[in-house]
């Protein structure tokens, strides 16, 4: 595999142009962008302001001056980027936007638990992963923003940072490199961090192994809970198990491409693209009882028994939850 990128140490700029308000051109922006925005705002109050009440109901005209003024932003760099990369508005306004009607009408995603996600501060959010593609990240993603108000840092392999055209998206969206530095200094800044510790292992599981948890690895992720002092909420997802039943893997095309696997499920390849799309299972998101850490002292970070054994608690908590969510559930599909 390529060598990952940097961490977040290489900080990234704050605006999206230079501090004179013009592009990398050199070209002024600021009146474009003004102009757009006045023809498109003049277009919308005259002529077109009937066929747009028409079409787009009550209260189009909020939503048309919040779009004009996104794309007013979005012109003149007026918008900010953490170290990370992380672009809030764009999240909120594109990213969310577009991921929120698969979330609510395609999966139909019911979000239990969400009380124990923390109003403030920090917390390591630990979830199960599955379905060939990280989808069940994006729609837990969607789900703390819509019910607890907050965004959650996803720590994601170092593929994602490889991949042309991801790396810079999956940036903007508030994804980091999946290392113990990145996520402390993320759960010390008061940010709900995201791990899926399964990784490959996980996603990459055949259809007969699902909802049977992976190795978690050596609790990378509980040592960084624990120096940052923020509590760890397990999460158990079912639904996305049977989004891309995996029946298959071709290996040799895997590693001729460079890829941890390459799904053969009874969609794929067999019907073209249409076998791509995910099959439309009925999704839970259960998030459960914090469990604290604050209470240990500093060098426990550094304990591989105590390590050990809080990873092995969140796994089992995670595992115990699905099984008996699978008790509980009645179709796959509805």
């Amino acid at each position: 595999m390529s060598t990952a990128p940097p961490s977040a140490e290489s900080a990234l700029p704050e605006s999206g142009t230079s501090e004179s308000g013009t592009s990398e051109s050199g070209t002024p922006v600021g009146g474009v962008a003004e102009a757009v925005a006045q023809a498109v705002g003049e277009a919308l109050a005259g002529p077109l302001g009937g066929v747009a009440g028409r079409l787009f109901g009550e209260g189009w005209e909020g939503r048309a001056a919040n779009g004009l003024g996104f794309l007013r932003r979005r012109l003149t760099g007026e918008y900010r980027i953490d170290e990370f990369g992380f672009d809030q508005e764009l999240t909120e306004q594109v990213f969310l936007s577009l991921m929120r009607p698969l979330a609510d009408k395609y999966f139909r995603v019911e979000v239990r638990g969400a009380e124990h996600l923390p109003g403030k501060g920090g917390a390591l959010v630990v979830a199960n992963h599955s379905g060939v593609l990280p989808l069940d990240a994006l729609m837990t993603q969607v789900a703390i923003h819509d019910h607890a108000g907050r965004h959650l840092r996803m720590l994601a392999a170092d593929l994602v940072f490889v991949l042309p055209g991801v790396n810079e998206l999956a940036r903007k969206a508030g994804h980091t490199l999946a290392c113990n530095e990145d996520a402390q200094r993320l759960l010390e800044s008061g940010e709900i961090v995201g791990v899926w510790p399964e990784g490959f292992k996980g996603i990459g599981k055949p259809f007969a192994e699902r909802y049977k948890l992976q190795r978690f690895g050596r609790g990378g992720f509980v040592s960084s809970a624990l120096r940052a002092g923020v509590p760890i909420v397990p999460c158990s997802i079912v639904g996305a198990e049977e989004t891309y039943p995996m029946i298959g893997n071709a290996k040799t095309l895997a590693r001729l491409l460079g890829l941890p696997y390459v799904p053969i499920t009874p969609t794929f390849p067999w019907l073209g693209p249409l076998g791509a799309l995910p099959l439309p299972t009925k999704w839970i998101i259960q998030f459960g009882e914090p469990i604290p850490t604050d209470s240990y002292p500093p060098e426990a970070a550094d304990d591989p028994m105590l390590l050990f054994n809080l990873t092995d608690q969140v796994r089992e908590t995670i595992q115990h939850t699905l099984y008996r969510m699978l008790v509980q559930r009645r179709s796959v599909f509805f």
